[in-house]
């Protein structure tokens, strides 16, 4: 594999190209949660970007999937120290998002604000959920458990409870177990699970997998992975 290119805006509208070839239609994880037990429908990809660091490069992910006609789902932290959803520019570009159609979730770091702040967990994401929704006038739907340095796992929040408790559809690791997954976390390759387990060894990319012709393929890439010409390239 050539990791010098695998990881440009190019490349990846060209596996979503291919996946839409192949007849993947593309949900929104709000979309997917709803309709997901529909049966007419052979092929599902489930469109889901994680925002870790870099709003502005999750722009020109809205821009690729507006070009090929997809919507995909986009979730946005709230406590990150790389980006201020709330900054001009960043709320320029997440406005854009919501108009064009994608749908916000919150990448949620619920049991870091806790531990950090001392905190109730609950509260910490009853909190984090009203201002997101204010801030943006929306409902979010959903969140995704964000992985960051702390060492603690945020999906922890998730183990005795469920999305509806807070005015939620879904989780987004809901279907970890049910779907086949696909991962840009890596950072310089890929990795896929498949029923929750992992695949060893498969580090083939999106538009590989698609040539399998899953039911329904669950792809998670990250706004911050992807680049023009070079991964510290000015954004």
């Amino acid at each position: 594999m050539d990791t010098n290119s695998e990881f440009t805006f190019k490349k990846i509208e060209g596996h979503f190209q291919i996946a839409l070839d192949n007849g993947y239609k593309f949900f929104t994880c709000e979309e997917y949660n709803d309709t997901r037990r529909i049966s007419h429908i052979h092929k599902i990809l489930i469109n889901r970007v994680d925002v870790d660091f870099s709003i502005k490069k999750a722009e020109k992910l809205g821009i690729i999937f507006n070009n090929l006609g997809v919507k995909g789902t986009f979730f946005i932290r709230l406590h990150a120290p790389e980006y201020n959803p709330f900054s001009f520019e960043n709320y320029r570009i997440i406005k854009y998002l919501i108009e064009s159609g994608h749908e916000i979730g919150y990448h949620s770091e619920i049991i870091d604000e806790s531990v950090i702040w001392a905190e109730e967990p609950v509260a910490c994401l009853q909190r984090d959920i009203q201002v997101l929704n204010k801030m943006f006038d929306i409902n979010i739907a959903g969140t995704a458990s964000h992985g960051g340095m702390t060492g603690l796992n945020n999906l922890d929040f998730w183990k005795n409870r469920s999305a509806i408790n807070f005015g939620l559809k879904y989780e987004a690791y809901d279907w970890f177990d049910d779907t086949f997954y696909v991962s840009d976390s890596e950072w310089t390759r890929w990795k896929c699970y498949e029923n929750g387990k992992i695949v060893s060894g498969d580090f083939r990319n999106l538009a590989q997998h698609v040539q399998n012709n899953h039911k329904v393929l669950y792809s998670l890439i990250h706004s911050d992975t992807y680049y023009h010409k070079h991964f510290y390239e000015d954004e």
